[in-house]
């Protein structure tokens, strides 16, 4: 017994060791430097987390010619940069003054910010600052320190003997979090500062944009909430140091681009679909009070002016409210086929779907939404109330005990998916 304890130790060790271990050439300065981790494994855990920074921003912009327009800005700017990783940009649909990046190459910027913006230079310095950060690696080093191994191996799917599942997922929650409200330090802030002037630079634009913007941001901060700043320091001295920085090393610049009929052609498509959003953003306010007559009525207003995924989602969710599992269904359909990857709609489409007894179809939905999300409570509870209907016990149990450990308690499901795994376990 000792034996074969101490040969499996060995085994999760050496894993362990081997993952740990990880020589690479650091994209900067250029020399051997040794990591937690891999590029391969910082991209694959950026990847794992792009559902959740789509989920939590409203999903993605539905436009192509927008996307397409970021996706192509975003790599002329990473054409230049030192690490070379398979780069991602997305627009997404929130309303909040925000950009933030993953590990390894994912970088999103609000709907919200470009409207603050008059020039495509201001947007380039906001990607080139976020590209500052991971070519920096800093993601992957507060991964590394504030984490440590075992919550790695978690995300990174590394299952060793007698790991529970939903502490896993538990974990992947908590660094997909940290992730995405990760604030990084001064010096981090300065060091991303520095690469991204440097970025814009090459890249062929004026990077004062990035100093017209953090100009923005402290009035902005004076009336409203400006989300980037809750993640991003910014004192009166880091605006005086990227001047300086660009002053003394890049005095030619105000030669280099500002704009573009490009960025004027998204900007104004961003600002034509504003009216549309602003109502859904009101219609919010209403579900939260439960006014679900008011809520509908925007959303009705809102998609005769702009059907986008958003709209659609929330009217779904209104409907799903209102015991109109159909309607729900469709305008979650609706949503889905305008952005594949957002997670919101499809819950919503599987828990109607649940409601009015379509087991294998709500398993089909739920089960992809979890390829995309997998720790959310209500999925778990649902996707264990439709394999019990099936006369999948085992599915059923697994999936109602993961969803009472995940649970903040306030659901309302869970006396319910207690009874339910009574029976299933025979007591």
């Amino acid at each position: 017994m000792k034996k074969k304890f101490f040969k499996v130790f060995i085994i999760a060790l050496i894993s362990l060791l081997s993952l740990s271990c990880v020589a690479e050439i650091d994209p900067i300065s250029g020399k051997k430097t040794y990591t937690l981790l891999s590029t391969k494994q910082e991209i694959e855990i950026g990847q794992k987390v792009v559902p959740s920074g789509i989920n939590e921003n409203e999903g993605l912009y539905p436009d192509r010619e927008v996307q397409n327009y970021i996706r192509q800005l975003g790599a002329r700017i990473a054409a230049v940069t030192p690490r070379k990783v398979e780069y991602q940009f997305y627009i997404v649909n929130s309303p909040e003054i925000n950009a933030f990046a993953l590990p390894g190459g994912p970088v999103f910027i609000t709907r919200g910010i470009i409207l603050k913006m008059e020039r495509e230079s201001e947007l380039v310095g906001v990607l080139a600052h976020e590209l500052g950060h991971i070519n920096a690696r800093h993601h992957a080093k507060f991964l590394e320190k504030s984490f440590g191994m075992n919550a790695l191996v978690s995300i990174l799917g590394i299952a060793l003997q007698g790991s529970n599942y939903a502490s896993a997922v538990m974990t992947v929650a908590q660094i997909s979090a940290g992730l995405l409200q990760l604030k990084f330090s001064r010096d981090q802030e300065n060091e991303a500062d520095a690469l991204g002037v440097r970025f814009a630079y090459q890249s062929g634009y004026d990077p004062w944009g990035l100093v017209t913007m953090f100009e923005k941001f402290k009035t902005l901060e004076r009336g409203m909430s400006v989300e980037w700043l809750s993640t991003h320091p910014l004192p009166d001295t880091r605006i005086k140091n990227v001047q300086q920085m660009i002053a003394q090393q890049y005095p030619d610049s105000q030669r280099l681009k500002q704009n573009s009929n490009e960025f004027n052609r998204v900007h104004e498509i961003l600002k034509s679909t504003k009216e549309s959003y602003d109502m859904v953003e009101e219609a919010k306010k209403y579900i939260k009070s439960r006014n679900y007559t008011q809520a509908l009525n925007l959303l009705d207003r809102a998609i005769a002016r702009y059907g986008s995924n958003y709209a659609y989602t929330y009217r779904a969710l209104v409907n799903l409210n209102l015991k109109k599992y159909n309607e729900a269904i469709s305008d979650a359909d609706r949503a889905i086929s305008l952005d594949s990857l957002y997670f919101r709609p499809m819950l919503i489409k599987g828990v109607a779907q649940n409601q009015i007894g379509q087991w294998n179809a709500s398993i089909n939905t739920l089960e992809k939404a979890k390829n995309l999300i997998n720790d959310n409570a209500d999925l778990y509870y649902y996707l264990g109330v439709n394999y019990q209907a099936v006369g999948n016990r085992t599915k059923a149990i697994d999936n109602l005990s993961t969803a009472l450990q995940l649970t903040d308690g306030k659901r309302g499901w869970e006396a319910d998916a207690q009874r339910r795994l009574k029976a299933l376990r025979g007591y």
